[in-house]
Formats: C-alpha cells, structure tokens, sequence
C-alpha cells in the first residue's frame, strides 16, 4: 500500500492542505470531507484509490485540518473557488466526492461550472436535509468548546454520539482530528465556521437545488442507512432533480458513512469511479 504525501496550494492568501497520490495522469478524484471533519477522513479508501491508478487529492477545506483558517469566512462561494483552484492540478476534470459540506461545495461548483468535474459522488448530503437530524450534528460538534482533556476523553465523547460504531483501541486516526492548544485538546477545525453557514436556510436549499438541476455529468448519492440528516423523503427529491443520478444505501452506517463501513463504502465508490466512460 503505498502513502499520499502533502502538498500546499495556495488561492490568493487562502493557504489549503491536501494529501495527494497516485499517478499525475491516472483518472482524478477530488475528496471533499465534511465539516468539522479532515481529509484524513477518506485517508483508507484514497490510499486504495491511489494504488489502483488514480490520480488522488485529499483536501483540507478552508479552516479545517492543516488548511488555514479563513479570515474572509466560510461562505460556499468562497469553498467553490478553492476548489475551482486546485481542480487544474489534474490532468482532465476529476470526480468530485464529498460528504455533507464537502458534498455541497461539490454540488454547487459542478452546478455552475458544468466542465469542472467528469461525475459527482455525494456522501450522505442531498440538498434538503432533515434539519432535527442536522441539528443533533451541530450540537455533537459545539458540545465541547474547553476542548478536552486527553484523547481517551475525546473517544468517549463519540462513543456517546455513534454507540453503533466499534471504538479503536489505537486513538492515533483520531488525534489527526484534533489540535493541542493551551494543554487541551480541540477539533480540527476554526469555531467561527457556522457563523459563515448560517445564512438563510431556505435560501441556501434553493441554492443547493438550482445546482442540483444544472447537473449533467454521473452522480451518485451514497447514503448511510442510519443517517440522522437524509431520510427516505430527501432521497425522493434528490432524484426528482436529479432523474439521472443512481442511489446505494450503506447498510448500519450513518451520517459518516466512510467512518462507519469503510469497506462497503470503498467497493461501492470504486465500483462507480470504473464504470466512468474515459
């Protein structure tokens, strides 16, 4: 199994970490993860990805990770242009995969700039969400603002929120996910993030579904079966506006499905990346 290696890009000020492998010509896939997340998140499957001939970027988004957090903030706007920046690094348009927020920016570059991915991946994001289930993320994600005192602690705090999914024995996976400061440990990630998300929310699910409706190229929605924010009602509208698009359920996953069936999720995005006409 071979390793990625990191690389820095840069768009304008906005410093952006990814972890990149695989041959420099071999077929693109873009990892978009989600918030609050790394790109360390997809790190099993982009390595497997990378082994088998594809070209694989694994990007920090803009205040999480090793990416710098954004003094112009976090709108989508801003995540689009990121992106569109590090796009040109591949040598044809790539796959654009992404989960919940990676999955947004995803869905509203190749909405409105059609030519800049060949197919469209979305992992447990659709463009209306159930909003109690959305809720109960942002809560798991803002609980803990002291940080936490060890890894062990931080574990738990998961455990508490996924009891589904087996804790690790080995916590460093985890601790890529989180940063030291002031002897605590904190997410991965600028707290100032949902000040720049919280714009309207009917607006920005009319925003999600232009773009959803302007998507041509093969999309996929992945979804795990246990996800608190896309339910069966979410999956009817996403394939009204999007008729073309194909739809695998995750059997015991929830909303991070990578995290959660790894394997299963591999196999079945690989399955998709394949079957892409060249």
């Amino acid at each position: 199994m071979g390793a990625l290696r990191t690389q820095f890009f840069f768009n304008g000020g906005q410093k952006l970490v990814a972890s990149v492998g695989g041959p420099k010509d071999g077929p693109g896939v873009l990892f978009l993860h989600g918030g609050g997340q790394t790109r360390y998140s997809w790190n099993s499957c982009a390595v497997d990805l990378a082994d088998e001939g594809f070209r694989i970027i694994s990007l920090d988004l803009r205040g999480h990770g090793d990416s710098a957090w954004a003094a112009d903030g976090y709108a989508i706007e801003l995540q689009m242009q990121d992106v569109l920046k590090i796009i040109p690094q591949f040598s044809r348009p790539p796959v654009l995969v992404g989960a919940s927020l990676g999955g947004l920016i995803a869905l509203n570059t190749l909405g409105a700039h059609a030519s800049s991915g060949r197919a469209l991946v979305l992992v447990d994001i659709t463009p209306r969400i159930n909003m109690q289930g959305a809720a109960q993320v942002r809560d798991f994600m803002t609980a803990n603002p002291e940080g936490f005192e060890s890894l062990e602690q931080a574990a738990e705090s998961i455990s508490r929120y996924l009891p589904h999914r087996r804790r690790p024995e080995n916590l460093s996976g985890l601790q890529k996910n989180l940063r030291m400061r002031n002897g605590r440990w904190h997410w991965h990630w600028d707290p100032s993030l949902f000040a720049s998300l919280d714009a309207s929310k009917e607006a920005a699910e009319a925003r999600h579904e232009q773009a959803g409706r302007n998507v041509r190229v093969p999309t996929l929605l992945i979804r795990g079966s246990r996800s608190e924010l896309v339910g069966d009602d979410q999956v009817k509208r996403f394939r009204e506006l999007i008729p073309h698009a194909d739809f695998i359920d995750i059997p015991g996953a929830g909303h991070m499905v990578a995290g959660d069936s790894n394997d299963v999720f591999t196999q079945a995005l690989r399955e998709f990346v394949t079957s892409l006409p060249d």
